[in-house]
């Protein structure tokens, strides 16, 4: 299902931290481990091939959705100043094990999207993209005019998605469908 060479963007290094070459990282993945635990992660300047980094450690800002890592070799804040904007990286292949009935976002690329319409499912388009931004939206492509469409990926209005069987049903409320981006 996932392309093992595909890449998993999990976290935007945000800016600097103090005097030591730490950075703040806002993330971009449900594992916080992504951003605690020591090991290999990957970076990645704008569209550049990504660059094997080791984390050091790492820690969350209370209350937030942010983390403070420590990268080795970045011990200056003139170099993390140097690393605003990259993104931070695993290889898909590199995924958590999940639950029973759980899935990763990128699995859900090119499902098709199918509504319950008349008591008969109908496929209306396909799964283009995925937003995080706080929230995540799925990017769906409507086959009837090719407009892209953002959905919340929340339960009550995405209440199924079927992994095996390349489709997810949407229960959209009156409208979401006709705002476009």
């Amino acid at each position: 299902m996932i392309n093992k060479n595909e890449w998993l963007i999990v976290g935007l290094i945000t800016s600097c931290h103090g005097i030591n070459g730490q950075v703040k990282v806002k993330s971009l993945s449900d594992f916080d481990e992504r951003f605690l635990k020591p090991g290999i992660r990957w970076l990645q300047k704008e569209n550049e091939p990504p660059s094997k980094i080791e984390l050091i450690s790492g820690f969350k800002q209370p209350g937030k959705e942010t983390f403070i890592i420590k990268i080795q070799g970045i011990n200056t804040r003139n170099l993390a100043e140097q690393l605003k904007k990259f993104k931070i990286l695993v290889k898909s292949d590199n995924l958590p094990n999940l639950k029973k009935e759980e899935f990763h976002l990128l699995e859900l690329i090119d499902l098709k999207v199918k509504i319950l319409e008349n008591n008969e499912l109908k496929i209306i388009g396909k799964v283009i993209n995925l937003e995080n931004e706080k929230n995540n939206l799925l990017v769906i492509e409507l086959f009837k005019n090719q407009k892209k469409v953002l959905i919340p990926f929340v339960k009550e209005i995405v209440p199924s998605v079927d992994i095996k069987n390349n489709f997810l049903i949407i229960n959209p409320p009156s409208g979401l469908l006709e705002l476009y981006i």
